[in-house]
């Protein structure tokens, strides 16, 4: 039976202490970015309302996006908004398991797969513009899970869901999966041997999430990082580095356009939101 007319079996799936690694630029900290490159409080809310109107996952919570709704993502519990965001940030060509309106929360049962999974994707990303030349750091989330999953390990029939080089049969399956009330998928890692990852397709599922441990993949010329567990003492002053550079890519953009820029979204988002302005 081929894989586009079987659906895969389900398994509980009980599992704490999952990996899920992001940029620690999009971890969360008590200041941001925009306020040094606010020239005055005034100028702060402008940049503030201009980041509110056009943040994918701002708009998914007052009900704008197109693949989640709002009564599927989460609030009040902790790290709310970094569960939310995995969600309602998808890569404008899917991943494996989601396409490009809705996506997924990725995780790894040991933190080597989550390390070698990173380490494929931003090593592809260098090799298109042929340059291995960079440093950044991951900060680790942790989540507990315990529920029915798809489950695609040892099961030949999906063989084509796992392919190296293609997401087109994985992404079907998942929409078909998702439609049908799954909770998410269960499957060997295409990037490390022997290791094991999961796709949650629903929010509210995500249990427990809480910070990890951080860690640095630096390319020095080759395509094969060297990657080092961050010190505790260090993490905040990479983000503070990493921020660095995000104000000075503001600052070359330029002030003179961001209250034009304001109007436009805020317009945008007058003509999306059924009843008014959405704010």
């Amino acid at each position: 039976m081929s894989a586009g007319a079987a659906l895969p079996s389900t398994t509980l799936v009980r599992r704490f202490d999952t990996v899920r690694l992001i940029p620690s630029r999009f971890a969360p900290r008590e200041d941001s970015v925009l306020a040094g490159i606010a020239a005055d409080d005034a100028h702060l809310a402008d940049l503030f309302d201009l980041d509110n109107a056009t943040n994918e996952r701002l708009r998914a919570e007052r009900g704008l996006a197109p693949g989640i709704g709002v009564d599927e993502l989460v609030f009040g519990v902790p790290n709310w908004r970094i569960v939310n965001a995995a969600f309602v940030h998808a890569r404008p060509e899917g991943s494996r398991f989601n396409g490009p309106d809705r996506g997924a929360w990725y995780c790894a049962f040991e933190i080597e797969t989550a390390l070698a999974e990173i380490g494929f994707h931003k090593t592809v990303e260098y090799e298109e513009i042929g340059r291995f030349d960079d440093s950044v750091t991951y900060e680790a989330f942790l989540a507990d899970f315990t529920h029915e999953f798809h489950d695609l390990r040892d099961d030949p029939r999906f063989a084509r869901c796992l392919d190296p080089a293609s997401y087109v049969t994985s992404q079907r399956l998942a929409e078909r999966l998702l439609e049908r009330g799954s909770i998410g998928i269960v499957y060997p890692s295409v990037r490390r041997a022997g290791g094991t990852n999961l796709a949650c397709f629903r929010p509210a599922v995500v249990g427990n999430v809480r910070r990890g441990e951080a860690w640095r993949f630096t390319w020095a010329g080759s395509r094969e990082p060297v990657i080092e567990r961050e010190p505790e003492r260090g993490r905040e002053h990479e983000r503070g580095r990493e921020d660095e550079h995000e104000r000075g890519r503001e600052h070359e953009r330029g002030h003179g356009r961001v209250r034009e820029s304001l109007a436009a979204a805020r317009r945008t988002v007058r003509r999306s939101s059924p009843g008014g302005p959405g704010r």
